[in-house]
């Protein structure tokens, strides 16, 4: 382990004023901790915010949902306002990583975790999100878990969060505070791909922090799916996920939403396919269209060539779901 100095933030605005000065914040320390341990991660100092009060979940007075930055994600997953109005995001959540790791991991260090590919992990090859400039070994390496949509020459990484996946379906808003104080960004905004830059993974200064994610007061809790395609059951990240709500009048679909994990270097949302399903009649003809388009600039790079058509699967299938108001997953039928 690398030496590192440690200190502790005694509120939000200590946290800013030490953060200013260099090193990072840690809360649940489920990702960082992995990422020192094999040095892809070196900071001088560690400053601990998770004694922070921001471990709330509160309804807003628009009849929204705030979530604090340091809630756990089991907290989250299992609170009665989640559970009954934003059952997508719960489901999500429970699809994720163990319960022992949604018992540390916090929202905020969610939002941030950064990806699981084996090149950025393993500091003995070229990798241009630890060393940018040096190459992207996955390219032309092993890349079976990489993504096919939003790639660039420089990365093709994915963001490994299912909590993401279903937040960026719900359009929810993330709260930021800094030196030049709050800002929101909305959650579209605010995970990045990978361009020329892809050692950064988000629009987030580095003198700034977490410190809410705002849901709207629409939770889609009546038809939803958050479908989650991976290798084994549990403990692993997706090879592609969905999160697919509607709002039917009859049986045609009033509006839809539609993201997908494990697919791109951020969550990835289509909003020329959620609008070509506006109107349309809950079926599997308007599905495909749907799957169509947001599949129509997917690129595969050999080993993970399969993706796209498992997405179009998985696309028509969350939908075929959300529709029929019959989610997916066992955690869906748990918490129902």
């Amino acid at each position: 382990m690398i030496n590192f100095a440690y200190t502790r933030a005694a509120n939000v605005s200590d946290a800013v004023r030490l953060i200013a000065g260099g090193g990072k914040f840690i809360a649940g320390g489920t990702n960082l901790v992995d990422l020192m341990k094999k040095e892809v991660e070196r900071p001088a100092r560690l400053i601990d915010i998770s004694r922070l009060p921001l471990k709330s979940v509160e309804e807003t007075r628009d009849g929204g949902v705030r979530i604090g930055a340091l809630v756990p994600n089991s907290d989250l997953a299992w609170h009665p306002l989640i559970v009954q109005r934003y059952p997508l995001l719960a489901s999500a959540v429970l699809a994720g990583a163990s319960a022992q790791l949604r018992n540390m991991a916090s929202t905020g260090g969610n939002l941030l975790q950064r990806t699981r590919c084996a090149y950025f992990y393993d500091t003995a090859t070229p990798c241009n999100k630890r060393q940018p400039g040096s190459g992207c070994s996955a390219i032309a390496g092993l890349n079976r878990g990489h993504a096919i949509l939003g790639t660039s020459d420089a990365c093709i990484a994915t963001h490994p969060s299912d909590m993401c996946v279903a937040l960026a379906a719900l359009e929810a808003t993330v709260h930021l505070v800094g030196p030049a104080g709050a800002r929101m960004l909305a959650f579209a905004d605010f995970h990045r791909l990978p361009g020329n830059t892809p050692e950064r993974d988000a629009n987030l200064h580095a003198d700034e922090m977490i410190i809410a994610v705002e849901l709207p007061a629409r939770g889609f809790a009546t038809n939803f799916s958050y479908l989650k395609i991976r290798d084994r059951l549990s403990y692993a990240f997706a090879l592609v996920s969905v999160a697919a709500a509607v709002e039917l009048h009859g049986a045609k679909i009033k509006e839809a939403r539609l993201a997908l994990g494990g697919v791109a270097h951020k969550p990835w949302r289509d909003p020329a396919a959620e609008a070509a399903l506006q109107g349309e009649p809950a079926n599997r003809a308007a599905f495909a269209r749907a799957a169509d388009i947001v599949l129509r600039d997917a690129r595969g790079f050999g080993h993970n060539d399969f993706k796209i058509d498992l997405a179009r699967r998985a696309i028509m299938r969350a939908l075929t779901q959300a529709a029929a108001g019959t989610p997916q997953s066992q955690s869906d039928k748990r918490i129902r």
